[in-house]
């Protein structure tokens, strides 16, 4: 019979070969989810940093309906206490159908009920006379660049692609941290990798300090 063969421990260079490919595995990962968000707002951030110099010019369209006298009295009869609050659900749908506008929170007076629209690249209004129903809008189309810009700072662009960002920022926090520690891993046989990571920190800070008052 043969002495049961004694376990052995993980020598440094296996332990090291485990992190290395679990770091590379992260790594990837994590830039193959942000890949086109980092294009995204790389682009973006370019436009929005000379957004004088390629501002386009906006486009303004006007429309007008009538809401059908059912809905006009399920208008009539929704009043909110405050003097805000959101149309009701057929009169919304209605709006939606008619008008290129997503119908949210509107003001509420006695003579009319006003809902502003504002998305990214643009905004809008649906304005509805109480007494009548007639409907009017204003529709401001600002471009594609403008589109891109305001997905860049996020604005009006809704929960879903609030959540994006978020998780577009996390995955970038992983490539980040992630691609340091491979800095580190593999610095000893790159001299210049120090010095490059010490200049990315110096030339912002340097530019920050001096030139920003």
């Amino acid at each position: 019979m043969h002495a049961p063969t004694p376990t052995r421990t993980p020598t440094k260079k296996s332990r090291r070969a485990f992190w290395l490919k679990q770091l590379h595995m992260w790594h990837w990962m994590s830039s193959a989810i942000s890949l086109i968000g980092l294009l995204l707002f790389a682009i973006t951030g370019f436009t929005l940093n000379h957004a004088a110099d390629i501002e386009g010019a906006p486009r303004v369209a006007e429309r007008s309906g009538q809401l059908p006298a059912p809905l006009l009295e399920a208008l009539a009869a929704a009043d909110p206490a405050d003097g805000k609050g959101s149309l009701p659900a057929p009169v919304a749908a209605w709006v939606e159908a008619n008008f290129p506008v997503r119908a949210g929170e509107a003001e509420w007076s006695a003579d009319e009920v006003y809902m502003a629209a504002p998305r990214p690249g643009g905004d809008a209004w649906v304005a509805i006379d109480r007494a009548t129903g007639a409907a009017t809008a204003e529709i401001t189309d600002r471009g594609w660049i403008s589109y891109l810009n305001d997905l860049h700072k996020g604005r009006n662009s809704g929960s879903a692609w609030s959540l994006f960002i978020d998780i577009f920022a996390f995955a970038c926090l992983v490539f980040a941290l992630t691609g340091l520690v491979l800095l580190q891993l593999h610095s000893a046989k790159r001299k210049s990798t120090w010095p490059l990571v010490g200049a990315g920190v110096a030339i912002p800070a340097a530019i920050a300090i001096l030139f920003i008052h």
